[in-house]
């Protein structure tokens, strides 16, 4: 089934004291351009993201924006032993040098340790962002899996939108079919009265010869070689969309066959009838290929 190059997602989600939004959206696209705004002192967050996107979209304009905020509560306090151990060995030292002096100090309180610069640290989100970045990747694949669904919502309306298209430019090559028997008919008496007028008023003239070139006009005048093709490709264009790969790129180089073979046969008319299915034909065809524009 067909998915659509436009798609939406947003979510918020809170953990390990911090809060996000998530904002997911895509437009057309000729390939994959894909445009992250995420916190940067997350380790490995961005190459993820990219990476789950990347093997989920194939094509369009992706944005996605990160909006990430930490709770107040979120600092914690924890000693650092390291500075502790220094603090601990630097108060006996200078306990010692004053008994040696005959000094008596009062006794430390581990109130006063803990004032001292390095032993207390605070720790926040940027100490530790593994489980962080664990609990963002899990919440965006739900975002991501929304934002897909949207995007293969608007491809099943995509394909009902153009399956129906494809009826109309296959009743048009039909009336195209049965245009041309009448115009057949017609050029031929057409041409018969003419050449008949030719020889009548030119001596000498070659009746084979005039013949010959009535011929050849009439090859000219052939649309079978585009009403052929045209079926052929509307048979394409209605296997690609029951393909369950990207077809958009596959769908929009068909679409340019499509015109070519309509403007061609436009140009062969040489009939009122023809010359108007013709023009209905380009109509149609144009139409779908503003909706093949959207197709991943």
């Amino acid at each position: 089934m067909i998915e659509s190059m436009t798609g939406f997602a947003t979510a918020k989600g809170a953990a390990l004291g911090a809060s996000w939004t998530w904002d997911l959206r895509s437009v057309n696209g000729k390939g994959l351009d894909l445009r992250l705004r995420v916190p940067d002192w997350i380790d490995g967050l961005e190459a993820r993201l990219r990476a789950r996107v990347t093997a989920a979209v194939a094509r369009g304009n992706v944005t996605l924006n990160l909006r990430l905020s930490r709770d107040e509560g979120a600092v914690e306090l924890a000693v650092n032993p390291a500075g502790l151990s220094a603090v601990i060995a630097a108060m006996a030292q200078v306990e010692a040098e004053a008994m040696q002096t005959g000094l008596s100090l009062a006794p430390a309180t581990a109130a006063d340790i803990l004032g001292v610069r390095g032993v207390l640290e605070s720790r926040g989100l940027d100490s530790e962002s593994a489980p962080l970045l664990a609990a963002l990747l899990a919440d965006f694949d739900n975002v991501l899996a929304d934002f897909r669904a949207m995007r293969r919502a608007e491809g099943r309306a995509l394909h009902s939108v153009i399956h129906a298209q494809l009826l109309q430019i296959a009743s048009l090559v039909d009336q195209v079919a049965t245009a041309t028997e009448a115009r057949a008919t017609e050029m031929a008496t057409t041409l018969r009265a003419n050449l008949a007028r030719v020889l009548d008023n030119s001596d000498g003239a070659d009746p084979q010869r005039g013949a010959q070139e009535l011929a050849l006009i009439a090859v000219k005048a052939d649309v079978t070689e585009e009403v052929d093709r045209l079926r052929a490709h509307i048979d394409a264009a209605r296997a690609l969309l029951d393909s369950p790969e990207p077809v958009g790129r596959k769908l929009d180089f068909l679409m340019q066959e499509f015109n070519r073979e309509a403007n061609t046969l436009c140009s062969k008319s040489q009939h009122k009838v023809l010359t108007r299915i013709g023009l209905d034909l380009k109509t149609v065809i144009d139409q779908m290929r503003e909706q093949v524009q959207n197709i991943q």
